[in-house]
Parts: C-alpha cells; structure tokens; sequence
C-alpha cells in the first residue's frame, strides 16, 4: 500500500516526515481548526473540573479526576495527547502534538513548558513539510518551569529537568539535567 493511501493519522504517529503536497493534509488543518475553537472555551474555564472537561473534549478522552491543569493552555491539535493519573500541569503550558505526546501518571510540569512533536526539514524547497517524532515523559518527571522537549525525547521514569533547559535527547532514569542544550547534572540516589 503506498503511502499515502495510510490515513495520516496513522503516519503521523508512526513519526517521519508529512510533504507538504501530502492529498491528505488538509484533514490535519481541519483538525487544528476545530481544536482553535475548542481553545478559547478551554482558556475561559473558571474551575479545573471544568478546564479538565474542555480539554478532555479537545484530546477526545477523559481527563482523570486525579490530574490538574491551568489555563491558558495551548495545544495545535490535541488528539495525539494521553494525559495519565495525578498528572500537574501548571499555566501557559504548550503541546505542539501532531507526533504523539504521552505524559504518563505522577508527572509535574512547569509553567510555560512547551513540548514540540513537530519539526521542518531543513531544505528550504520541503520546509512547509512537518517532520514528526513523538515526546514520552514517564511516571514521576518533573519538567522545571520554561522547559522546551523536542521532538522524540523520553524523558526517563523520575527524572527533574531543571528550569528553562532544552531537551534535544534523551534523558535517563532517575537523573536530573538541566542547560542549553541539556546535559547530566547529577543522578537522583534516594528514591522512595
């Protein structure tokens, strides 16, 4: 089967690059569309059970109860983003999830923390193309206030990524980075 006969929301989380000139892109600009509407009722929320049902209509599955968010909150698409359990999300957070964005349960995030599944390629003649790679964030992380991840980074299970870091790979288990770009800055020893 060529291509582009696989529906793009497929290939698009299966990661790589979408042409510019894909016949079925314009299903990914209706999508970004109808998630710029459901944005500005997410935005005006006045509870977090309300802000946790408008955003659970953005993503198209139930938020728990267990997990937080603050607004504003801004997401390009929404539908390729799994929010677990006890999840903390504090304001002006921003999810670029074209990729696939997993934030698995007990994970902190920062104000102004923007997670990035999208990319161009570098040749000017494709740059209007997306190049895609999803972002995990295991159990227990902690994203410092202004982090940047960028697309195909997992960060490891209890991992603290310090303030305004940027994220370009991969971080262990267990450790703490931090810088731009960000490097190891010391292992977590006493985990309970």
């Amino acid at each position: 089967m060529a291509q582009e006969q696989i529906d793009i929301f497929e290939r698009m989380l299966k990661g790589g690059t979408i042409d510019k000139d894909d016949p079925q892109l314009p299903k990914i600009w209706q999508g970004v569309a109808a998630t710029i509407k459901l944005s500005a009722s997410l935005n005006h929320a006045q509870t977090i059970d309300e802000i946790r049902e408008r955003l659970s209509e953005i993503i198209g599955k139930a938020i728990d109860i267990s997990t937080t968010v603050f607004v504003p909150f801004y997401t390009n698409f929404g539908k390729h983003i799994t929010i677990g359990k006890n999840v903390f999300i504090n304001h002006a957070c921003s999810f670029l999830d074209l990729g696939g964005l997993t934030i698995e349960d007990n994970v902190l995030i920062g104000p102004k923390v923007n997670l990035i599944t999208e990319n161009h390629p570098i040749n000017p003649s494709q740059r209007k193309s997306l190049v895609l790679n999803g972002i995990v964030i295991k159990q227990n992380a902690w994203l410092g206030a202004g982090v940047t991840v960028l697309p195909g980074v997992t960060i490891g299970e209890n991992a603290i990524v310090a303030a305004g870091a940027v994220v370009t790979k991969n971080v262990a288990a267990n450790t703490i980075v931090g810088g731009v770009p960000a490097k190891l800055l010391s292992s977590i020893t006493d985990i309970e």
